[in-house]
């Protein structure tokens, strides 16, 4: 297992993250979160012109650059640092995701491409309102009609799902219960019977909806009633790129706390030289880093498909919360009072920490996870 970056991944950061602090600004952050979309399609394309980036992780024969989670793993760090306000999340790690992972090799060929592209803005909808991330929490049915199926059912904290020209989504066979009669669908964004709703959210910097299906006309994508394990390998994989990105933000926050500390005066003298701030600062330091090394060993178990992948992808997500949260929390008090007012950036990382600290299932959650699949 690789424990380190290479020179050749290290210079792709380093293009990623000049690229991205240019049209990435807080100043553009703030009017795109404002908007109902919350992204700029113009913008997206020209990510994807400029640098491929959603077709990263995606195999060469259908369309993308065919790189690793470590790759992907880089670029949503970056992402997270830079706060930057796209579909990406949504298509490229979790519609894509489970694309590669349930489809036929047909259904690959087809689908692919155009999310690889940029030019087709894919969602998951997995969750329903009653906020469960696995499969014992999914109620929407899908009953066969003439060789097609018809949805019924509700969908929640679906990212980007009130954009998206594409909806993934997980549904049952009616009677079924647990991991049994799971499969996976493919719904067109505008197909009849679908209602689309945007969710008001903690963090506007990523939208949710709440997707509704009446009677909604679905094709099946993979093998009807064998979607439980390929879904189980979408949310571990899912939630090794959310920790990947929450480090990302974490270290954005830790490095604004510590310039701000080294300008601020107090009683002659920058506050960053006051012993207790040293060690304020050292904490959110170590936190950081061993929520970094962490991302980074499920990323490269991701990229080799190591069999402890899940339990290590749940060991990642639990560290990077409680980084992300902790890190935001006192980057807030260092800045004092002028932290919580809108007008200082650092609330937009507070409020996607908070929102990431819960988006794929909470610390207490995964710690529990990590133990069951380690036969604790």
């Amino acid at each position: 297992m690789q424990f380190s970056f290479t020179s050749e991944q290290e210079e792709f950061r380093s293009v990623l993250r000049r690229f991205l602090e240019e049209k990435s600004p807080p100043t553009l952050v703030r009017r795109l979160m404002e908007t109902d979309a919350g992204w700029d399609r113009a913008a997206w394309r020209d990510l994807n012109q400029q640098l491929g980036l959603a077709a990263i992780h995606i195999p060469e024969a259908y369309g993308g650059q065919g790189f690793s989670f470590i790759e992907l793993g880089i670029v949503l760090e970056e992402m997270g640092r830079a706060l930057l306000c796209a579909p990406y999340f949504s298509s490229t790690v979790l519609a894509a995701t489970a694309i590669m992972n349930a489809g036929t090799e047909a259904q690959k060929r087809d689908l692919l491409p155009p999310i690889a592209a940029g030019d087709t803005i894919a969602a998951l909808a997995c969750t329903e309102p009653n906020g469960q991330w696995d499969a014992g929490g999914v109620a929407a049915t899908a009953t066969p009609v003439n060789g097609r199926f018809r949805l019924e059912g509700v969908k929640s904290f679906v990212v980007d799902g009130h954009t998206a020209d594409q909806i993934i989504v997980l549904a049952r066979r009616p009677g079924s219960t647990g991991t049994d009669g799971l499969s996976f669908f493919t719904v067109a964004g505008d197909a009849r019977g679908l209602t689309r709703r945007a969710l008001k959210v903690l963090d506007p910097t990523r939208k949710l909806a709440m997707l509704t299906f009446d009677s909604v006309e679905a094709a099946l994508l993979g093998e009807e009633g064998a979607a439980a394990a390929p879904f189980a390998r979408t949310m571990t994989q899912a939630a090794v790129c959310l920790a990947n990105e929450m480090v990302g933000g974490a270290e954005r926050l830790r490095v604004s706390a510590l310039d701000y500390a080294n300008l601020r005066v107090q009683f002659g003298r920058a506050i960053a030289s006051f012993q207790s701030m040293k060690h304020k600062q050292a904490d959110m330091l170590l936190e950081v880093e061993l929520a970094k090394s962490a991302a980074y060993y499920a990323a490269a178990a991701a990229a080799d498909d190591d069999p402890d992948l899940p339990a290590v992808a749940s060991m990642a997500k639990a560290a990077a919360s409680e980084a992300y949260m902790q890190t935001a929390i006192h980057t807030i008090q260092i800045h004092g009072g002028i932290g919580f007012t809108w007008d200082n950036d650092t609330h937009l990382w507070f409020k996607r920490a908070k929102a990431s600290e819960v988006f794929l299932g909470d610390p207490a959650y995964h710690r529990e996870r990590m133990m069951r699949v380690w036969g604790a």
